[in-house]
């Protein structure tokens, strides 16, 4: 027993976390999914509770690191409050590129594993096409159904579900379109000598201009707010987890250490260990138990769920035999959680070797062993 508890510190030692990284992500990992709705309202110059806008999208991103992120999000907008009809169900579509900063993860730091509740920041260009079947009206805004447009914007996010791998939002944003002028106002000729220019309205331009008098330009009366709630998707990573994990970098004389510690165990002769019950008794040998008894199966952060990696490990306890099954936690959260999570470790591998054929003697999860991040499970064969 000696050896083992001895084992299971070299181990944990072996999985301590120095400083916390994310690990590398493939292609299409950290890729989610996700569909919206909500209403929208122009800015400025009506009322904004009788004149609501209905409308539906879908978003596809992906996160390049806990903060930072990509996202391409289409909506359709049902309805011409306040404008003129254009005769169709649908009135407009936006096609946007958007850039998502992670804001809780910027100013809070990655903890392993995301936030039950998160703050991020929104900002891109976009596309904007008008529908119509009206002759008159498509004639009168040939130059202006295609438009450039921008948004900002703040989501609200919940994360859920057994790995956080879904995300209820709140969105609140402004959606510019980039219709021409910065202002309301501009200099026009009078006529009149003694008073040769005036300061006047825009002519093609009021609140409600549809225009493309100028150059693209941000201005309040040519945008609209909107509110969407969204659900989000994020799809399984290589490694299997839904979210970026945390790795852990080796200290090269630790593991210098470790190695020499490892050697030393496996070259030492194994100790024969005889008990006498009574004297007519022979006496009965206890099987000593060497490194290559032990399985280690390692866990990332806050979780209890086999890598590919580790049921290969596994995989190598032969059917039949008698195993004990020790599980760890790392020191970051509270002894409760540790105590839990260490059980849930220990009894995902007693559960999957049962499924092979082996035979699990206990299965006990010890918590936090040592002041040295151990997340794993030791598989002690008999």
């Amino acid at each position: 027993m000696k050896k083992l508890v001895l084992m299971l510190a070299a181990a944990s030692m072996a999985a301590s976390v120095s400083a916390q990284t994310v690990a590398e992500s493939k292609a299409f990992d950290n890729v989610y999914v996700g569909i919206n709705g909500g209403v929208a309202t122009k800015t400025t110059g009506h009322k904004w509770l009788s004149d609501l806008d209905p409308n539906a999208g879908i978003r596809i991103g992906r996160y390049f690191t806990p903060v930072f992120g990509l996202a391409i999000e289409g909506n359709a907008y049902f309805s011409n409050k306040p404008w003129t009809s254009t005769g169709t169900v649908v009135r407009a579509t936006n096609a946007s590129l958007l850039g998502t900063v992670n804001l809780s993860n910027l100013f809070g730091g990655y903890k392993g594993e995301p936030r039950t509740f998160e703050v991020s920041a929104l900002y891109g260009l976009g596309w904007m096409h008008v529908f119509t079947s009206n002759k008159a009206f498509k004639d009168a805004t040939a130059d202006n159904r295609n438009r450039m447009t921008s948004k900002a914007a703040l989501d609200f996010a919940f994360n859920f579900g057994s790995e956080k791998q879904f995300q209820f939002y709140v969105e609140p944003s402004i959606n510019f379109a980039f219709l021409g002028q910065s202002k309301n106002k501009e200099l026009v000729a009078t006529g009149n000598a003694l008073n040769p220019v005036a300061l006047a309205d825009h002519q093609e331009y009021g609140y409600k201009a549809a225009s493309q008098a100028g150059q693209p330009a941000y201005n309040i009366n040519n945008s609209f707010v909107q509110l969407n709630a969204g659900l989000v998707y994020k799809f399984k990573n290589s490694n299997g987890t839904h979210n970026f994990t945390i790795v852990t970098p080796r200290d090269q004389a630790e593991i210098d250490a470790l190695n020499a510690q490892i050697n030393e165990l496996r070259n030492r002769k194994p100790e024969v260990i005889t008990k006498e019950v009574v004297k007519e008794v022979p006496s009965v040998k206890v099987k000593e138990f060497t490194v290559s008894d032990l399985v280690f199966v390692t866990f990332a952060q806050g979780k209890s769920v086999l890598t590919k990696e580790a049921k290969a490990a596994l995989n190598n306890v032969k059917e039949g035999v008698h195993v004990q099954v020790v599980g760890t936690a790392s020191p970051e959260g509270s002894k409760e959680l540790n105590d839990r999570l260490s059980q849930a470790r220990a009894d995902v591998v007693a559960n999957y070797l049962k499924g092979r054929g082996v035979i699990v003697d206990e299965a006990t999860g010890k918590g936090v062993q040592g002041v040295t991040s151990n997340r794993l499970a030791v598989v002690y064969v008999k």
